[in-house]
């Protein structure tokens, strides 16, 4: 899926600073939402929050744009490329724990898809069965950093389990040829399992990071604490065109894929291509609620998560702030 083409949405420049243009009479507010990666089906949302109108209905005429890695997303919108970012929760943390002016104003997935993805052949029907066993990752990748806790809490320890590195474009060819006789690798559940299975393989087991005591905030819409300040009917309005558009999704995903498919083309559009979006919009249709997000408020900053990201973060990614859970997020502009 990472080896789609990018593709541009929108008409009209895009003012410089904070990324959009002033409302000028009657004309719509242009907003840059910078995505995390290229289109995958986990952005189908947005795609038909834009083919139905919803952003068009709230005065913003919106541009999307793929990106290259969350990180990468965030700091466009720190710096005043875009004015919205989707992507990694923890890694808008980290930036602004360093002191990026970010903020998260919602979550779409509201928990991590980090998991253990393993050959269905292999014999692992628990995490314990990994013991003696080799798996692969791709260096300095985000999935690496939990996975000794999860060890830990399944009852491992960490040499009990062998980590084999290979290039980030290698890793599922890698597994399908059980390079090194490794029997799974380290990944994620909204992108890696589909990836998989488009290439020959079988459905795969997964164990996941959730299930193991790591609970992370997944996937965040950021813009600036000076868009907040300065714009907050602007914010407002985004938030809700945006969850008016995911639940849209959950109610017609398929409709959704084939907006998405319209606007990038290529092999997007081919059926085989629908079929693996859709089976990641799936994945990430189904973590839209934290477990402790008992009364389902699409786009929740639940604050008992954050809490319990943030001192994982501490403790594991040697996170370095003094700053409460609070300071990273507000449901401030949420529909009521």
């Amino acid at each position: 899926m990472k080896r789609m083409r990018e593709m541009i949405l929108g008409a009209g420049a895009i003012a410089a600073g904070i990324g959009f243009a002033a409302s000028v009479a009657s004309a719509d507010d242009a907003v840059r939402l910078r995505l995390n990666w290229m289109y995958y089906g986990s952005h189908a949302g947005f795609a038909y929050g834009m083919d139905r109108g919803y952003y068009k209905e709230q005065g913003i005429d919106l541009d999307i744009r793929s990106g290259n890695g969350s990180g990468s997303a965030h700091r466009l919108v720190a710096n005043g490329d875009s004015t919205f970012s989707y992507g990694s929760c923890a890694s808008m943390t980290n930036l602004a724990a360093q002191g990026a002016p970010l903020i998260s104003v919602g979550v779409i997935d509201a928990m991590g898809t980090e998991a253990i993805i393993v050959q269905p052949d292999a014999g692992v029907k628990d995490i314990k069965d990994l013991k003696g066993k080799s798996l692969l990752t791709t260096a300095n990748a985000g999935v690496n950093t939990f996975f000794p806790l999860v060890l830990k809490n399944a009852g491992l320890a960490e040499g009990d389990v062998k980590i084999t590195n290979v290039p980030d474009g290698a890793l599922v060819s890698s597994y399908l040829q059980k390079a090194g006789g490794a029997v799974g690798i380290l990944g994620g559940l909204d992108d890696k399992p589909a990836e998989i299975k488009a290439n020959g393989g079988a459905a795969p087991v997964t164990f996941p990071y959730s299930d193991y005591g790591v609970n992370q905030v997944g996937y965040c819409i950021v813009t600036t604490k000076e868009t907040v300040e300065k714009h907050p009917d602007l914010v407002k309005r985004f938030m809700a065109a945006t969850v008016k558009a995911y639940k849209e999704t959950a109610a017609n995903p398929d409709a959704a894929i084939a907006a998405m498919a319209d606007i990038v083309g290529g092999t997007m559009a081919e059926d085989a291509g629908k079929a693996q979006a859709r089976e990641v919009l799936d994945v990430t249709l189904g973590v839209l609620y934290s477990k402790v997000n008992k009364d389902k408020v699409l786009g929740l900053n639940v604050a008992s998560d954050w809490s319990d990201m943030l001192e994982l973060m501490k403790k594991y990614n040697d996170l370095k702030t003094d700053q409460p859970a609070t300071a990273f997020y507000t449901n401030d502009f949420l529909p009521k």
